[in-house]
């Protein structure tokens, strides 16, 4: 056996300081683009939580509403574990859950019977799926709804004293005959209070959590609906569910079995924590890159024609040319070509113009004259069709080679 040898450098070769001079350009976008994206994310990294935090000022966060509630003399006490959360549970306390359906089942059997056995109240934001059994047993969750000003339609005080609010998301049923269904949607609630019995608090089931953002607080009675949910006890405590709980390793499945099917409510899944600023920064991406290939197909125009650096032989261009349409199958052109050559090699031999040469009723008359030979197959042979496999194609060009011969010595 012997070394496969490296293929010979040709032409088109670019050495390394060309590569370098048509990527460093690109290189300096990129490098630019990431210098500035993490500028912007130390300086904005100090001032920003995220949603339903009630220390962030942003569009949607709930600091506004915590400091409403500050003025009112509700203490508010901001926890990330199930221990903590679950600590906290008593009878002169609210326990706001912002993000239920991040629980894992383990971790939602273990809130509820923590909260199950105070008379303590517990509001839990666009619970769905499976976690609204579990969170509050006798409540179903159906498909969500848009969110839109909307009457109470109930009974409760504080939705009646609020009035319209923003509220809307995922809708609600159940056969407790003791629940007070509010803001209905299409029939279905939007806020539902579950109330427990005597020595058992109330559960509050809210569609969306548009009701406690600082954007919107100041819309409608959102203020007052939100203000009159989570004061109703001189302790709030604000439970923002976090990834690293230890919690969330143990238990697996939840006490009865059941997988943690949180999908179901489009929370749960892995781009429901993805923040939104990360979607529109790939779809940007995503368009500057669309750009750049525009701007690097406009390069594409037409072909230039240019000296070679090396001479080649007419013998192996004809035989690259060959090979080329015996890969592609193309007998059909191979045989024009051979035909076209053919034609205008024979016709100044035989007194037909160059003009002439691919005429039928000019050529075929004229070398039938020059041979004395009958027309039909001279028509065939210079004007016929495709042949019909290889072997053809060789009988056709040794055709052709014989009658050119056959003229040049008549």
């Amino acid at each position: 056996m012997t070394a496969a040898t490296p293929a010979p450098a040709t032409s088109a070769s670019r050495t390394p300081h060309q590569i370098w001079q048509r990527t460093r350009g690109l290189l300096l976008a990129v490098l630019i683009l990431v210098v500035a994206g993490l500028t912007v994310a130390v300086l904005r990294s100090g001032g920003q939580h995220g949603r339903l935090d009630p220390r962030s000022p942003d569009p949607y966060g709930s600091r506004a509403l915590a400091e409403l509630l500050d003025d009112q003399g509700i203490s508010v006490d901001v926890v990330t574990t199930l221990d903590e959360a679950a600590r906290a549970a008593g009878p002169d306390t609210t326990l706001l859950v912002t993000g239920p359906n991040v629980l894992t089942p383990y971790q939602q059997h273990r809130l509820h019977a923590a909260t199950g056995g105070t008379t303590g109240r517990t509001v839990l934001v666009a619970p769905g799926g499976a976690s609204v059994p579990r969170l509050a047993p006798g409540a179903h969750a159906e498909a969500s709804g848009p969110v839109t000003a909307r009457l109470p339609r109930c009974d409760l005080p504080a939705a009646r004293a609020a009035g319209s609010t923003d509220m809307g998301g995922i809708r609600y049923t159940t056969d407790a005959p003791d629940a007070i269904a509010c803001y209905p949607d299409d029939g279905l609630a939007t806020l539902l209070v579950m109330r427990g019995q005597a020595e058992t608090g109330d559960t509050v089931l809210l569609g969306s959590p548009d009701v406690l953002y600082n954007s919107r607080l100041d819309q409608q009675g959102n203020a007052s609906l939100a203000l009159q949910l989570l004061g109703s006890r001189p302790h709030l405590v604000w439970y923002l569910p976090s990834l690293d709980d230890p919690s969330a390793a143990q238990g697996g499945t939840g006490m009865d079995g059941e997988n943690d099917d949180n999908e179901a409510s489009g929370e749960g899944d892995f781009l429901g924590l993805i923040p939104s600023g990360w979607l529109w920064g790939t779809l940007q991406l995503g368009v500057a890159a669309l750009l750049a290939a525009v701007w690097r197909a406009r390069r594409l125009g037409p072909l230039v024609t240019e000296r070679l650096p090396v001479a080649v032989r007419a013998s192996e261009s004809t035989e690259g040319r060959a090979r080329l349409y015996r890969k592609a199958g193309a007998r059909d052109r191979a045989a024009a070509v051979l035909r076209s050559a053919a034609r205008s090699r024979i016709s100044p031999l035989v007194g037909v113009s160059p003009r002439d040469a691919d005429s039928p009723d000019a050529l075929v008359p004229a070398v039938a004259a020059r041979l004395r030979a009958p027309d039909v197959g001279l028509r065939s042979l210079l004007f016929g069709p495709a042949p019909a496999d290889d072997a053809a194609l060789l009988l056709l060009t040794d055709q052709l080679d014989a009658l050119e011969r056959e003229v040049r010595t008549s």
